[in-house]
């Protein structure tokens, strides 16, 4: 049976626009600020923290083998949509009231367990809807190609938007004067400029799972009124194995290289995000460039801007420098990144250094997901991406949960600003990232050298 002809008017395009936004929002609102606020409720960097963020990347493992395999082929798809995020809106919703006391263990250990558990149930939901929204995309766009990337680009603008209510959510507004008395540009300057610290911003930062949580039970019921999608059609027993059939091409060694350079650099990602946020935030949190908390986030935020405009150029990068050399580039960004973070962390560096996130992302995951869409056969290729994406985020962003747990432990130092706290020595810890980037790039460079033809793969 044919389709039935879903024309890309304008009603459409916002739907599916607004779908991404949402889609977007939901995870930018909690996913970097939370590498600050949780780790500061006292739950154990050994394993306790490593479950809590690595509960993300089960999600990842589950949206590879539940909604490839099982959930496109049984339910439609909006109204997957509209469940996952009812599930996990008020899973996520819940860890707003979940706020252990740090310095009574007791308690620290008998909260972790919910909070875990709301923290997980919130990711096997969320996670799987990040394909299935590109899915509901493809299904109803008469011309995919040319008009999902004008759509997608509404998801990192969501992403980046997620970060501005905590602009005012954490002001100190306390400091700032009745706009009666000083008028309104100088109430809007002191209010931007005055941020919550101590127990004050950890009460509000917990507004996390509060944005996060409202955001996604709207979208669970804006996804009742987008275009229904139904489930697809069971295709060969084959297909449920595909998988396998793409695993088998990593003895390919070009293939191989990519595999593990993609694990060390998803690795490096989370390690970004893992240390960054309170690495730019106040001194007297245990942060070390002293930017005021209230305006971290949309510092972070530069390198999403910076992604939309790089993916722009990346046609021409690929087509000028080739695969390998693209991808090197994309490597390096982290390590300069990081560099700059070691060695020079005064704040217009800190600040200006994120615009590097747009070639860290661009000239390498997104080169990857072509260059998988390239390289591999037709009919194992969702399935090939499946397992990049697994590596992307998933088995990488675990272990750099885990190693970061431990390097916590090895170098903790006194606040020098409040003496009777510890904090991160960072510069020790970024010199990890940066070498770990510096490998990746070194593999790429002596080891990663593809066929110019992808039939050598195809042929496999």
């Amino acid at each position: 049976m044919d389709p039935p002809v879903r024309p890309a008017d304008g009603l459409l395009r916002f739907k599916l626009s607004t779908m991404m936004f949402l889609q977007f929002f939901i995870w930018g609102a909690w996913f970097e600020l939370g590498f600050d606020y949780i780790p500061k409720l006292g739950f154990q960097d050994t394993w306790q923290l490593p479950l809590i963020f690595g509960a993300f990347n089960i999600g990842a493992l589950v949206a590879l083998f539940f909604s490839t395999q099982f959930a496109d082929r049984h339910f439609a798809a909006e109204k997957f949509l509209a469940f996952s995020h009812l599930v996990g809106g008020v899973a996520i919703l819940g860890l707003f009231f979940i706020r252990p006391n740090p310095n009574d263990p007791q308690e620290v250990n008998l909260l972790f367990w919910p909070f875990f558990g709301l923290m997980l149930v919130h990711s096997i939901f969320y996670v799987p809807t990040i394909s299935i929204t590109n899915s509901i995309a493809f299904a109803n766009l008469q011309d995919p190609q040319r008009q999902f990337g004008p759509i997608r680009v509404w998801g990192t603008i969501g992403w980046i938007a997620a970060s501005w209510p905590f602009i005012f959510l954490l002001v100190d507004w306390s400091r700032v004067p009745p706009m009666t008395e000083v008028g309104f540009f100088q109430w809007l300057g002191t209010a931007l400029g005055s941020s919550l610290v101590g127990e004050n911003s950890m009460a509000m930062k917990r507004c996390i799972f509060l944005v996060a949580g409202v955001a996604s039970l709207l979208l669970a019921a804006f996804s009742l009124c987008l275009p229904h999608t139904p489930p697809k059609p069971a295709a060969t027993a084959a297909d449920a194995l595909a998988w396998l059939k793409a695993m088998r091409h990593l003895k390919k060694p070009f293939i191989a290289v990519l595999f593990l350079v993609t694990f060390i650099d998803a690795a490096v990602h989370q390690s970004f995000f893992y240390w960054t946020f309170t690495f730019l935030g106040p001194k007297v949190d245990g942060g070390w460039v002293d930017i005021p908390a209230n305006w971290v986030g949309p510092v972070m935020k530069i390198g999403q801007i910076a992604e939309i405009l790089t993916m722009f150029i990346l046609g021409y990068a690929l087509k000028s420098l080739g695969w390998r050399w693209t991808m090197i580039l994309g490597v390096l960004g982290h390590a300069a990144r990081f560099a700059v973070f070691t060695y020079y962390p005064e704040p217009w560096a800190a600040i200006t250094v994120n615009v590097l996130h747009g070639i860290c992302y661009a000239f390498f995951f997104a080169t990857v997901y072509i260059f998988v869409d390239e390289f591999f056969p037709k009919d194992v290729r969702a399935s090939a991406q499946g397992l990049f994406n697994v590596l992307i985020l998933g088995v990488g962003p675990f272990a750099a949960n885990v190693l970061c747990g431990y390097l916590r432990q090895v170098y903790v130092m006194s606040n020098p600003v409040v003496p009777d706290k510890t904090m991160v020595n960072y510069p020790a810890v970024f010199q990890y990232s940066m070498g770990a980037a510096l490998v990746a790039a070194l593999l790429l460079a002596l080891l990663f050298h593809p066929p110019k033809q992808a039939s050598a793969v195809e042929s496999a």
